[in-house]
């Protein structure tokens, strides 16, 4: 699924996204698609919750978001390895990957998670920002105490 049919689907039913900021070299992108999210318990609960979004950070792909169109016009289809990046990824302020970027539902950018997380690390993330627990934080020990208080489910 594209952002934009992510966005068009949430004007029918909404619910939060959930987008994978990936590039094809990055080997820790490779991992977690492997390890995480083909995790059954990972890709159950984003199936249940989220609109899942794929998005190459170098890729070609045209966004229109905030009414202003992104796109990749230095995109090189003869390079092999890194490209040009992504207008949307400059925007979303994407400066490693890979990096998971949730959003509400109202099309809204929540927060970046950067970096390979296990489905157990992964686990926290996805029920906070879905049970909106997030927005109850006012500084950083409150979103620690949460953290140490969580009792993951997942296997993996």
């Amino acid at each position: 699924m594209t952002l934009d049919e992510a966005r068009a689907a949430q004007k029918k039913e909404p619910k939060k996204i959930f987008m994978d900021v990936y590039t094809n070299w990055c080997g820790p992108c490779k991992l977690l698609d492997k390890n995480t999210f083909q995790n059954p318990d990972v890709s159950r609960y984003i199936s249940e919750h989220f609109y899942a979004v794929k998005f190459n950070a170098e890729g070609t792909e045209e966004i229109t978001f905030y009414n202003q169109k992104f796109t990749n016009p230095n995109y090189d289809p003869n390079r092999n390895g890194r490209n040009a990046t992504h207008q949307f990824t400059q925007f979303l302020g994407v400066r490693g990957y890979p990096t998971m970027v949730f959003f509400s539902e109202d099309g809204d950018p929540i927060m970046p998670l950067v970096g390979y997380y296990k489905p157990k690390q992964i686990e926290l993330y996805l029920k906070m920002i879905k049970q909106g627990d997030y927005q109850v934080f006012s500084k950083p020990e409150d979103f620690e105490n949460y953290k140490n208080k969580f009792v993951p489910r997942f296997r993996g």
